[in-house]
């Protein structure tokens, strides 16, 4: 196999953003370059088993607020919780008032403070409540959510990991894949995939693809928003801030998708 081969994206985007069975093969910058710009196809098939759970729980007589829980949980299985722990740790960090070292020194803790606790309630609640009121108004509108939810997540990694943002540590996740995206290339699969997901809402209607592509776009802002604050606020990225990063981008298509009903 070439040195080349888009195999290694793939292999390095499943194997270090899901649990799914994929051996990373290459550890260097190219690889971490293609897996970062495969990031959404992993998200595509996170989202997937999260649609497909809740549709079945449907299916089988269970409410839209179990199903909703459902579709909420299959990301935090197959990513470990790595997300959501990112996320709790990103939240003590930044509420942490304390210089950018002992910031990191914080957010490397195994125990999880009032701030990440506190946050990790309110978007695991918002994220729940907007799938529950989807599945409510429609299964397929519930679905649909669900997978943009989780690409858009991963489109905010595919951003983050774009040239020019610096890495908070020379070690770790957020260290190997620091700056490896060219910004054409992270333009070029966000712009696709905004695409795909407007092209997926036109199922609902002119409006809903609308809706769904300005929930990817706006989501991406928000993102975009907590990077820079990161940025500044520890020296660069980590992985918790990755994390922290694809459940904010989550969380806000949600609920931008459940807007306008």
């Amino acid at each position: 196999m070439s040195t080349s081969s888009p195999l290694h994206g793939l292999r390095f985007a499943f194997g270090t953003l899901t649990v799914l069975p994929v051996r990373v093969h290459r550890w260097d910058r190219e690889a971490a370059r293609g897996g970062m710009l495969n990031a959404p196809v992993a998200g595509l098939a996170v989202g997937a088993c999260a649609a497909g759970l809740g549709l079945l729980l449907l299916l089988l007589g269970a409410g839209p607020l179990l199903a909703a829980v459902a579709s909420v949980a299959v990301p935090a299985a197959l990513t470990r919780g790595l997300h959501l722990d990112g996320l709790a740790d990103t939240a003590d960090g930044l509420g942490s008032g304390k210089p950018a070292e002992d910031a990191l020194r914080i957010m490397k803790q195994s125990d999880i403070g009032p701030f990440g606790v506190i946050t990790l309630v309110l978007v695991l609640l918002a994220q729940v409540a907007v799938l529950a009121q989807l599945y409510g108004d429609s299964w397929f509108r519930g679905a649909l959510a669900a997978v943009v939810s989780a690409v858009t997540a991963r489109l905010a990694l595919t951003l983050a990991a774009r040239a020019g943002v610096p890495a908070a540590r020379p070690e770790g996740l957020g260290a190997a894949v620091a700056g490896v995206v060219p910004v054409p290339g992270a333009l070029a699969v966000t712009a696709a995939f905004t695409i795909g997901s407007a092209a997926w809402g036109t199922a609902l209607g002119p409006y809903a693809a609308v809706r769904t592509a300005a929930a990817v776009l706006l989501s991406l802002a928000v993102a975009e928003l907590l990077l820079r604050r990161c940025v500044n606020r520890f020296g660069g990225v980590t992985g918790d801030v990755f994390g922290a990063l694809a459940e904010t981008a989550a969380t806000t298509s949600l609920i931008v998708l459940s807007l306008g009903h």
